[in-house]
């Protein structure tokens, strides 16, 4: 997926938030009705990625990349017209720190994508499962190194058994399972960038300047592949569905995120980090079900230990919720 979580503020439960709410977002309970289907459909359309990056499987990974940043730029371009935002961007791209932070984060994103395609393109869709499994503790744990957040006991143990995996696959499988490993870090990298510009550029905004930083970049190596003939467009596996497919990209990207967006603005903050297991449990099972993909014995006990990672996880949080109404009642 291009499971994109909470870009400027974190999920991670029990973590500090300095900035001041702007809005009045529910704090317990599920949140209204439209917010909880908006979260819900974004971590669904997430889940179900690898269905439609398999019809793209004719285009190399870097291509399918290359297409999906520029058609995003467009969708964005379209999005912003229509909410009259070009200020709020020119605001961003003159301002150095920002522009600098979402520079960043581009880069952490575009190389996320494109591990992501690579991963499910070439069969190892439960990998890239693994991974998004895996990415909301290498959070807490970034958030711990570099934000210097203290872990509480249930945190440090998930960490823990989702390194066993790791460990387990290196030894057992022989080898570093860096696709699962790649996702989690880019895309632990990219929120940690986004935590650092708090609440100061929104979402559509924030997505328009990263796909306008690396669009350059992508536009260069589609005309070098369309000039030599061999780009998905015009080469021996160019088909006018295959060039409506690449051109989708956009709007299947921008989509969720702006359902995202909207959705953890009426939905409390804990109930979106419960939720973002939807997409990769989605992913695990079209693997296994659908994709056949051959999940050996090391995979099994490395996703094992990792479920048991996010039971722990999981418990963690509620009980960090269920302590909430005592703590509020204590202050009153």
């Amino acid at each position: 997926m291009t499971p994109l979580l909470p870009p400027h503020r974190s999920s991670v439960p029990g973590e500090e938030e300095p900035a001041p709410r702007r809005r009045t977002a529910p704090t317990s309970g599920l949140g209204t009705g439209p917010g909880m289907v908006m979260v819900l459909g974004c971590y669904l359309l997430w889940g179900v990625f690898p269905l439609y990056f398999h019809l793209l499987s004719a285009a190399g990974a870097v291509e399918v990349i290359g297409h999906r940043i520029v058609w995003t730029l467009v969708t964005c371009a379209l999005l912003m017209t229509a909410r009259r935002g070009w200020g709020e961007l020119r605001t961003v791209v003159t301002t150095p720190a920002l522009i600098g932070r979402l520079a960043v984060s581009g880069v952490l994103v575009s190389a996320n994508w494109l591990i992501y395609v690579y991963g499910v393109n070439t069969g190892r869709t439960a990998d890239a499962a693994l991974g998004y499994f895996i990415n909301p503790l290498v959070t807490v744990a970034l958030a711990a190194v570099f934000l210097g957040e203290r872990l509480r006991r249930a945190q440090g143990a998930a960490i823990v058994l989702a390194a066993a995996a790791v460990t387990v696959l290196v030894v057992v499988q022989g080898s570093l399972p860096w696709i699962s490993l790649g996702l989690a870090l880019t895309f632990g990298f990219y929120g940690l960038v986004k935590k650092h510009l708090g609440g100061r550029v929104d979402a559509l905004t924030g997505l328009t300047t990263e796909t306008l930083v690396v669009t350059p970049v992508a536009l260069g190596y589609l005309g070098r592949l369309q000039a030599a003939g061999a780009g998905a467009l015009q080469g021996p596996s160019a088909s006018p569905g295959l060039a409506v497919l690449l051109v989708v990209a956009g709007p299947v990207t921008a989509v969720p995120l702006l359902l995202f967006a909207a959705g953890t603005a009426r939905v409390p903050l804990s109930v979106v980090g419960l939720s973002q297991y939807i997409a990769p449990t989605l992913q695990f099972l079209l693997a296994w079900a659908i994709f056949a993909e051959e999940i050996s014995t090391a995979r099994w006990i490395a996703m094992i230990l990792v479920w048991a990672a996010v039971v722990v996880f999981i418990a963690d949080v509620l009980h960090q919720l269920a302590l909430r109404p005592r703590l509020s009642g204590r202050g009153a």
